[in-house]
């Protein structure tokens, strides 16, 4: 058996009044990437908490996020869409200033890849169960 490589990732659920951010990439199906909430990889510089408020800031598009609390952590394997183990860290996180209900955002991903266009949209928790599976 080959060794998959671990990585560090976070997931952001950013609740206010009932609802659950989430996103859709524009680019693709439904069927394809599903809706999603913003997440990513930890940096080696960073604590899981730095990572989880800039995955949201950077895929949101807005700035001021607080940390609730930390809801725990999970191995999960995405293999055979990747042959990783991811470790992710898990966080409910608060949004501290105005949002629309829908809006649209363009991530730029430090300029390393091409952008990735995304709808955020706001949906209630009691909907969650429509989230990525991943």
């Amino acid at each position: 058996m080959t060794n998959k490589i671990v990585k560090g990732k976070v997931l952001c659920y950013i609740v206010r009044d009932g609802r659950l951010l989430v996103f859709r990439h524009t680019g693709f199906s439904y069927e394809e990437v599903g809706i999603q909430v913003p997440a990513g990889s930890i940096r080696p510089t960073e604590t899981p908490q730095d990572a989880a408020l800039r995955e949201a800031r950077e895929e949101t598009g807005l700035t001021r996020f607080r940390i609730v609390r930390k809801l725990g952590e999970v191995t999960y394997d995405i293999s055979p869409y990747r042959f990783e183990i991811q470790h992710r860290h898990v966080f409910h996180l608060e949004l501290t200033e105005p949002a629309p209900e829908r809006w649209a955002r363009r991530e730029l991903h430090d300029g390393e890849r091409e952008p990735t266009d995304f709808e955020c949209f706001w949906i209630p928790l009691e909907a969650a169960h429509v989230l990525q599976s991943g």
